[in-house]
């Protein structure tokens, strides 16, 4: 069977018939009580999966694979290259320090259905919370480590939990980031007050503990007594997490038990096609959505050896960071975002770090995240030599909504391209009002529903908010993202409908200006952003950021780029002005803050980010926009 027909055939069968898709992928997982219902479709837009079935998602991501015969295989590496240290820790190993600190939050009176907010850095303590509070049935809530103080707050508002787990610091780099003093902050400036807090104290940083609230991690832990699996309903919330950059009104996204354990199994072999006992590596955070899923509880779930890296794509300490950890550690298959990438590629252009490891193990690199540029996938696949997966989805959905799934025989690769929709996900082409658009018109991204297990099923109590994504369209999940399929059915993701601008009636499409720009030799990353004009509502700027060893003068690339976009767009565009700027601004996640640049250019005001990863950046975007007579209002 070509790979066509076979995806046709499962892809068919997903949307046709997800009851017996689903249902044939939860035979996969442990259940306590089977269920009555694949799919509970009585109250539509809140489909159900799973109703009635009963598990413990921990005991299917450690217990099981103890019993099963995989205690002593590892189940985290935790690399840390800001620290200098590689901890192995096996799944049996991990199973007695997850089962004795639920053991420690329980004896705090920490029960089913109670809300635990996770503060931490890149260290195994985070990955043991988050499964100690699945072992007993409560929800966590990973808040990023280092956010300040008034975002913690607004989440520990939102979620009120009983309990907070942090750690004394986190690293970022060469810089040490004390935590008890925002948790503190938070604290004082939420109405709601946790019970209790949990310190892990690192080497770097001891935290002063207070009295009557606080307690030592490794204080609990000499005390706490394992705590058994506690069943919890498949339509029990696993986690909420806040969407990055959540201001104001918190957006918590919920997560199931059921469909979450089912989806992210399914995916290990079928997406990414890695098999049990092989090395996965996300390079990610676990206050990112990729971290909860593919860090965590995918891996897990799986059988693999999950990497836990606290690091840089560059920096800790070079470019080569990467290729160290996948030499060392036989890493299968590596998903990271593409502005990692982009990091890599600025710092070394020709990829001579790259020749001084031996990474033959390395199957496939995924990328997602944001919008995977041709000139990045062509510079990963001719350094690497193996396929360069882009696939996208979303924090709302938890795992891939299209992408090149590698277990069910490949398609071809288009650069600029993520393929076809993942099985699960029916994806439409629509206008504004609804109408599906045909092969080659790029309108909104949007999933008829059901949505597939593992996707929210609705927001952290608001259910109203959770509407607001399915009433846009009805019948239809509305992503927020535009794009468009090709003659063959690929689908191109275009970035967020907010980054089609207005050009004196045109509407046009600052991702293909992006897609042009990249492909110059001397562009590392860039960013291009619709900015007022009283003339044409709308004109494009554009911000690119040079790879290293460029010593050519900024005015020539920024006229050659220019006409790059003016000579394959057109006059159209209005596309007149482009700044080489010394970096992007980005939250820690990687994304580019698009819209606060774009407040910068029109002179609005603006909140810096919590999420931002470097705040000067945005002094220089000043700089370069108002010396061009923008953002001095």
């Amino acid at each position: 069977m070509s790979s066509q027909a076979k995806y046709d055939e499962i892809y068919g069968e997903s949307i046709n018939q997800p009851d017996l898709f689903w249902g044939r992928a939860a035979g996969e997982i442990q259940w306590t009580k089977k269920w009555d219902r694949v799919l509970d479709d009585s109250n539509k837009p809140f489909y159900r999966w799973f109703v009635g079935g009963e598990l413990n998602t921990c005991y299917n991501a450690l217990d099981y694979h103890v019993e099963n015969g995989r205690g002593d295989q590892n189940a985290i590496i935790y690399d840390s290259p800001v620290t200098g240290s590689v901890r192995k820790i096996t799944y049996r190993e991990l199973l007695d320090e997850v089962s004795r600190f639920a053991g420690g939050m329980a004896s705090l009176g920490v029960t089913k259905g109670d809300t635990v907010i996770i503060y931490m850095p890149m260290i195994p303590e985070a990955a043991i919370a988050m499964l100690a509070c699945a072992r007993i049935g409560a929800i966590h809530s990973v808040v990023f480590g280092g956010f300040a103080p008034n975002e913690l707050a607004i989440r520990i508002n939102d979620a009120k939990p009983k309990l907070v787990v942090t750690a004394s610091c986190g690293i970022e780099g060469k810089k040490v980031l004390p935590y008890k003093p925002l948790l503190d902050g938070a604290i004082g400036i939420a109405s709601h007050k946790p019970e209790k807090c949990i310190i892990y104290q690192r080497p770097q940083v001891t935290a002063e503990l207070t009295a009557g609230r606080d307690l030592s991690w490794s204080e609990l832990m000499a005390d706490a007594k394992p705590a058994a699996c506690v069943p919890v309903a498949a339509t029990d919330p696993l986690y909420i997490l806040y969407t990055s950059g959540t201001t104001g009104r918190p957006k918590g996204v919920m997560r199931d038990n059921g469909g979450h354990a089912v989806a992210l199994k399914w995916t290990m072999k079928n997406l990414y096609n890695i098999n049990p006992g092989e090395v996965y590596w996300a390079a990610s955070d676990v206050g990112w959505v990729v971290g909860h899923s593919y860090i965590v509880y995918a891996p897990l779930l799986y059988g693999c050896t999950t990497i836990l890296y606290e690091g840089k794509p560059v920096g800790t300490p070079d470019p080569g960071a990467f290729w160290r950890v996948i030499s060392e550690h036989g890493v299968s298959v590596l998903f990271t975002a593409p502005t990692a990438f982009r990091a890599i590629k600025k710092e070394d252009p020709q990829g001579e770090y790259l020749k001084k490891y031996d990474i033959h193990t390395l199957r496939y690199l995924f990328l997602a995240g944001e919008r995977l540029d041709p000139d990045t996938y062509y510079w990963a696949g001719n350094m690497l030599k193996i396929p360069v997966i882009d696939h996208w989805w979303q924090t709302e959905t938890g795992w891939g909504i299209t992408g090149n799934c590698m277990g069910i025989d490949p398609f071809p690769i288009k650069a600029g391209s993520s393929t076809r929709p993942v099985p699960g996900y029916n994806v439409k082409i629509m206008d504004s009002e609804g109408i599906e658009l045909p092969n080659g018109k790029e309108g909104y991204v949007v999933v008829r529903l059901p949505l597939p297990p593992g996707c929210m099923p609705t927001l952290w109590k608001d259910d109203e908010r959770f509407l607001e994504y399915m009433e846009k369209i009805p019948g239809c999940y509305v992503t927020g993202d535009g794009g468009y399929f090709d003659k063959d059915g690929y689908i191109f993701i275009m970035g967020r409908i907010d980054d089609v601008i207005n050009v004196a009636g045109h509407r046009l499409s600052t991702g293909s200006m992006e897609e042009i720009l990249s492909r110059h030799p001397a562009v590392a990353e860039c960013a291009v952003l619709g900015v007022n004009d009283q003339l044409k509502g709308q004109v494009p700027l554009g911000f690119v950021v040079l790879k290293a060893g460029i010593d050519r003068p900024a005015e020539e690339i920024e006229k050659e780029v220019v006409k790059m976009v003016r000579d394959e767009i057109g006059a159209v565009a209005s596309f007149r002005q482009c700044l080489v700027v010394r970096a992007l601004p980005k939250t820690r996640s990687g994304k580019t803050l698009r819209s606060t640049m774009r407040k910068i250019a029109d002179g609005e005001e603006y909140i810096v980010p919590s999420t931002i990863d470097d705040a000067s950046v945005l002094i220089s975007i000043t700089e370069a926009a108002q010396a061009i007579g923008y953002g001095k209002k």
